[in-house]
């Protein structure tokens, strides 16, 4: 059994129930829209975000049709997320394989995109709980606001670990907190457990990225990521931040700013990852991810023991030991 599939064991009959619904939402009468959804459908990869939101509602009691809505509704506005980011990011692959706009262009992509996030509005009103379209919408303009500051942060000669942070919390930790959230909120979680589980989201959500940005400097072709990619893009990640930073070379700081212009050359880019784990990027960016993740662990300290309980603890530790 690997690593999923126990951390699925206590939430298996709901996840099935979850996959019922996630499919009947990828269906549709039009051919050519049932045919890019069905693209979509095909890559769900390790649905761990519905895992966690099922998990979370598990903590504090039996899982019912609004934690599966929930977990449906934040699924769908990820996957919506993923297209128009592809469309963004002029991006014609996704892990390896085509994305949306890839295959089919960024009109239509942007249109699936839409389509699918209406999905995740109707799956969080289908709750019954205004709070649930309400929370898909905070998240939303959560979204909006890291992708904006990290846009401009392309533009910005300042390089900071906090400004990186900002993103991350706007960005990929603000839906797995929602996630979390959500799920405390549909087993009727008192308002303490529920801001508790929405910091529980929040922290997993950094460990999650900064190991996603650490797949940047390793070279294997499963993870599906070209290394020196967030570079070729503008981006600055945290191991590079640190170090630039703990070494203050003005040659490697010049290149970081021609990254951030869209001027480096490919050489530009493999001298400065050549640096960044020469100076011991990697290792501060690891360290930092495990503080993170020993801080998503003392938070469930609260709770009882139980499997549900160990299962959150597995998935902490699976995001940070993950090699894909």
């Amino acid at each position: 059994m690997n690593p999923l599939q126990q951390i699925r064991k206590p939430i298996e009959k709901e996840m099935e129930r979850y996959g019922e619904v996630f499919d009947t939402c990828l269906r549709h009468k039009t051919p050519f829209l049932n045919e890019v959804l069905k693209m979509i459908g095909a890559r769900k990869g390790k649905m761990m975000r519905p895992m966690l939101t099922l998990l979370s509602a598990k903590l504090f009691g039996e899982v019912g049709e609004s934690a599966i809505y929930a977990a449906a509704a934040f699924e769908f506005f990820h996957t919506a997320s993923l297209v128009h980011d592809d469309v963004v990011d002029e991006s014609d692959r996704r892990r390896g394989q085509s994305s949306v706009n890839g295959a089919y262009g960024n009109k239509v992509a942007v249109l699936i995109g839409d389509y699918v996030l209406t999905n995740s509005l109707l799956n969080a009103a289908a709750t019954g709980n205004l709070r649930f379209v309400e929370m898909v919408s905070v998240t939303a303009q959560k979204l909006v606001d890291g992708e904006l500051l990290q846009l401009n942060s392309v533009h910005n000669t300042e390089i900071s670990e906090d400004v990186y942070l900002n993103i991350i919390d706007n960005k990929t930790a603000a839906l797995f907190a929602s996630c979390c959230e959500s799920g405390a909120v549909a087993s009727g979680a008192s308002d303490d457990d529920v801001a508790n589980m929405r910091t529980f989201g929040t922290t997993i959500g950094r460990c999650f990225q900064i190991r996603d940005d650490m797949f940047d400097y390793e070279h294997d072709d499963s993870i599906g990521k070209p290394t020196g990619n967030d570079m070729k893009e503008g981006k600055l990640t945290l191991p590079v931040i640190y170090a630039l930073k703990s070494k203050g070379d003005e040659d490697m700081f010049s290149l970081a700013r021609k990254v951030k212009n869209g001027l480096a050359s490919a050489e530009d880019i493999e001298r400065l990852v050549t640096f960044t784990k020469e100076s011991g990027g990697i290792e501060y960016a690891a360290n930092v991810m495990n503080r993170y993740a020993d801080d998503a662990k003392k938070l469930l300290d609260r709770y009882p023991d139980s499997e549900v309980k160990q299962s959150l603890i597995a998935f902490v530790d699976y995001v940070i030991a993950r090699s894909v």
